[in-house]
């Protein structure tokens, strides 16, 4: 008698860490850090990473730790590698600029790099291919504009040190034919 055997079937995404990283939870996580305190009269919005924020030195600190879970979550359900990238940006952008003394801790609350990351999360869950080109095109725009904050302000020093060491050693500097 022979006996057949079903192949057992897995899902790609699998999901590691129980219930701590449904959907619902990450989604209430998100709200709390970002968005469950409104300001009354106004809709403005803002939660405890605003509030923690706050605090000089270690606040951003810590809410960058916080935002850590939801991608932490995107990695054990299988997010795709850009994707998560978007989201550690997102979250190093939040982290650096917040820790600005006052404008930082405006741009936080109206950045909520956890609400981004949780809808980040949820759209390449159910379509990874338009978040996957979407973040690949983000990361482009953002090494374009990090290589732009590192060429301009040489090309400044450059221009300065050329121009200073022609003041001081009586030197004439050459120029363009277009420039005469």
């Amino acid at each position: 008698m022979q006996v057949t055997v079903k192949p057992e079937i897995l899902s790609p995404r699998v999901k590691r860490g129980g219930r701590m990283f449904d959907d619902e939870h990450l989604d209430i996580l998100s709200h709390i850090l970002d968005d469950f305190i409104r300001i009354p009269g106004t809709s403005i919005r803002f939660g405890l990473d605003g509030i923690v924020g706050l605090i000089p030195g270690i606040g951003d600190i810590i809410g960058g730790i916080a935002s850590c879970v939801i991608l932490i979550a995107a990695w054990a359900r299988g997010v795709s590698y850009p994707v998560i990238a978007r989201m550690v940006a997102n979250v190093a952008i939040e982290v650096v600029v917040g820790s600005v003394p006052v404008l930082g801790d405006v741009f936080d609350i109206a950045w909520r790099a956890n609400r981004r990351n949780y809808a980040l999360l949820t759209g390449s869950m159910y379509e990874p291919r338009k978040h996957t080109r979407q973040s690949w095109f983000f990361l482009a725009g953002l090494c374009f504009f990090l290589m732009a904050l590192i060429v301009v302000p040489a090309l400044l020093v450059a221009w300065i040190s050329v121009h200073l060491f022609a003041g001081i050693f009586g030197m004439d500097v050459p120029m363009s034919p277009r420039a005469r």
